[in-house]
């Protein structure tokens, strides 16, 4: 295989073999702990901007399903693993996760140690570095242009170019099997292959009630602010009967009221929340509404920063399906999925505008908040959680009860 080098602006070099497309990236160099779920991760728009190192040692053994996408492409700049799997054993499985990085001409490099990788990171912070192929490159050079690389733009570049719909579930049939996992069937395997891909098996649910439909047969009406969002925000709540649309994140708050919601959405998405400006001064607009709003990740920042509260970068952040979350109202602990390198500052909360709601159990960050005299809730980790874990996935139900009941519980 040909070789391919990772550099860190420290100057780390590290040698192993290029997987993916053949070109030389300069990116924000991130670690995931996540030990399934990859064709998530990468598809995942809060990743734009960076190159990801997953933790565990061999990735892509079951392929890549393109029903599992969080988003149109793959938005990373790059991967970095340990070891990439030659074969891919899944019944679902439309190519192997080589030929999808070929796809979507991502560049990668295999083979090299990443556990020492993320020890370097957590030990000195994240860093910028590159990914070549160039066995000759300059090291002085590249430096230079590490040291000059910034993530600016990505939520421009990752949101929807225009406002479209996704509809709520009429019925429970329409979200797939209430099951644990996938059933093989043979006869529709066989006919997916041929090219019916509507005989395909639907990814399974966990919804068993549809609680965004209300009494008198009408759907909730939910708008959903789009500044990197997964597609499993949207498809969450439609599960649950809840009619969605989806707006790009430069849409005016006049126009997302004006379409009379009973809830906002605001999406996860990636970058350094302050470079947001527009979208902060619309969503304190959406915060001066009487609408319900619930917010996830970038959502959750920009509420923070549109009322006053201010945000701030982590080490090496928290991106992973493993991190422990307390929800303080309860005190129980939730296992979250996370991917966000800020953090909003909760020494600088005003109690009378919002109190923390939930904390990182493994470094006490805020993972939460709850606005004061508003129906607004907001949550640091992802509880559309694709492709795991669940554990969070009822506060989606929560969100319902606001809009229809006036609380979040």
């Amino acid at each position: 295989m040909k070789k391919a080098f990772l550099i860190l602006e420290d100057g780390t070099v590290f040698e192993g073999q290029a997987i993916g497309a053949d070109k030389e990236v300069v990116s924000e160099i991130v670690f995931n702990t996540t030990m399934a779920g990859y064709t998530e991760v990468f598809t995942d728009p809060s990743y734009a901007g960076q190159a990801v190192c997953m933790t565990y040692p061999l990735i892509g053994n079951y392929g890549v399903c393109l029903d599992d996408m969080e988003s149109e492409r793959i938005w990373l700049d790059g991967i970095i693993v340990r070891e990439l799997s030659e074969v891919a054993s899944n019944f679902r499985c439309d190519m192997t996760l080589e030929e999808f990085l070929v796809r979507y001409d991502i560049p990668g490099v295999q083979g090299i140690d990443t556990r020492k990788l993320t020890r370097i990171l957590r030990e000195k912070g994240t860093m910028n570095g590159v990914i070549t192929t160039n066995e000759n490159y300059n090291l002085d050079e590249l430096i230079k242009k590490m040291k000059a690389y910034t993530t600016k733009g990505v939520v421009e570049k990752v949101s929807c170019k225009e406002k479209y719909e996704v509809k709520g579930a009429r019925d429970l049939s329409d979200n797939g099997p209430v099951s644990g996992s996938a059933v093989f069937n043979e006869d529709n395997y066989k006919a997916d292959l041929a090219g019916d891909h509507s005989k395909r098996e639907k990814k399974p649910s966990l919804v068993r009630t549809l609680n965004g439909i209300k009494a008198d047969g009408t759907h909730l009406k939910v708008a959903l602010l789009d500044v990197g969002a997964k597609y499993n925000i949207a498809n969450s709540l439609a599960a649950r009967g809840c009619d969605v649309t989806v707006y790009p994140y430069n849409t005016s708050a006049e126009e997302i009221l004006a379409g009379n919601p009973d809830g906002i959405m605001l999406s996860n998405g990636p970058g350094d929340p302050k470079d947001c400006e527009s979208v902060i001064k619309e969503v304190k607009k959406l915060y001066d509404s009487d609408v319900p709003i619930f917010a996830i990740c970038l959502g959750h920042q920009l509420m923070a920063l549109a009322t006053g509260t201010d945000t701030h970068k982590l080490k090496y952040g928290h991106r992973g399906g493993n991190h422990p979350v307390k929800e303080l109202a309860t005190g129980k602990v939730y296992i979250s999925s996370q991917n966000h390198g800020y953090v909003v500052d909760t020494d600088k909360l005003d109690p009378k505008v919002a109190v923390p709601a939930y904390v990182n159990v493994n470094d006490g960050t805020n993972e939460g908040l709850r606005y004061t005299g508003k129906n607004i809730y907001t949550v640091q980790f992802h509880p559309e959680a694709s492709a795991g874990p669940q554990d969070t996935g009822t506060l989606f139900d929560s969100f319902i009860h606001m809009m229809t009941d006036g609380m979040f519980s």
